[in-house]
């Protein structure tokens, strides 16, 4: 990969002025600063509760050869992540490709998002965005902004918050205060995520790929109204300040992973899962007229195509 940083000579200076800016700094920089009525310890004890309200809710996926492997991927970033506190992630079954991020560190990763992507670089970069919420503590942060007093209301506040897109997380009942604050939540853990992306040694372009494949399918579910109560801000927008941070923050690497023979096996495997047949009712079988083979091609879900805006960004890019 190609490229000319026209930021270079102003990139140390840049960087200096604020530590959140360098990722030279991961690990010895708090990025958790601000007003916070949550000890880590209660933080940690909050998150395990809501946990449980999750997985009551929710089918986790068991499979090892899905679950270790999006855990070692996930394990691998948080070392390269600010992230005082153990990252606990887990594998959820949802069509989405969303993602939901609990204080105390617990992620669960929609099974939508993982078949999404098409590179274990997409895939580590969201699980590196989700792994940001987690370092910049800002779920519970949300919660002492916005005074929550009564634990009963607080997965109201945190379900929505660390989810790539804004499916499922509109809220027109919320103080038009709370919903910049989670917007400017999700761009500053656009931001921590591609710096641990980047750390760990994975291509940045991964966070535009996923990113601009994400948000197609979110534009589609979302009207002008459902934009206008979003949680997260408009995904060109997130889009253009991704180029930019690559541009800006991040020095030119000879090369970066993009991809493994592992992460292809796991997609497999997930594809295996999702395929195997039901029990059959009792009693006889209806006659059909469908093959094995077409049944199987008009049950597939398919992944939606990129538009052209992510190839765009990765044409001027490359070219510079």
């Amino acid at each position: 990969m190609r490229r000319v940083c026209v930021f270079a000579a102003l990139l140390p200076l840049a960087l200096a002025q604020d530590p959140k800016k360098d990722p030279n700094q991961i690990g010895a920089r708090d990025v958790s600063k601000g007003v916070n009525w949550y000890s880590i310890q209660k933080e940690m004890a909050l998150g395990r509760q809501l946990a449980q309200e999750v997985e009551k809710t929710h089918t986790v996926v068991t499979d090892k050869g899905v679950t270790e492997y999006v855990n070692r991927v996930g394990q691998n970033l948080a070392l390269h992540s600010d992230a005082k506190i153990p990252v606990i992630i887990k594998v959820i079954e949802g069509d989405e490709p969303n993602a939901i991020t609990l204080p105390g560190g617990y992620i669960y990763i929609q099974t939508g998002l993982i078949r999404t992507a098409d590179t274990e670089a997409q895939l580590a970069a969201a699980l590196a965005h989700e792994i940001a919420h987690v370092a910049a503590r800002h779920g519970t942060r949300q919660a002492t902004h916005s005074q929550v007093g009564q634990i009963a209301t607080i997965p109201l506040i945190f379900l929505p918050l660390g989810g790539l897109c804004g499916i499922g997380a509109n809220h027109v009942l919320l103080p038009a205060g709370l919903l910049a604050e989670q917007r400017a939540y999700e761009r500053e853990a656009d931001m921590l995520g591609l710096q641990y992306l980047y750390k760990t040694g994975y291509d940045p372009l991964g966070m535009v790929e996923i990113f601009e494949r994400i948000f197609s399918l979110d534009d589609r579910k979302q009207g002008r109204a459902g934009r206008v109560f979003s949680t997260h801000p408009d995904g060109d927008e997130r889009l253009v300040a991704v180029q930019k941070n690559i541009e800006s923050q991040l020095a030119e690497q000879p090369q970066y992973v993009v991809t493994t023979s592992d992460f292809n096996k796991m997609q497999v495997r997930l594809s295996a899962l999702e395929w195997e047949k039901k029990p059959e009712p009792a009693g006889p079988r209806p006659p059909t007229l469908h093959k094995s083979g077409e049944e199987a091609a008009a049950t597939k879900k398919f992944v939606p195509q990129s538009a052209a805006r992510a190839s765009q960004i990765k044409e001027a890019y490359n070219t510079r």
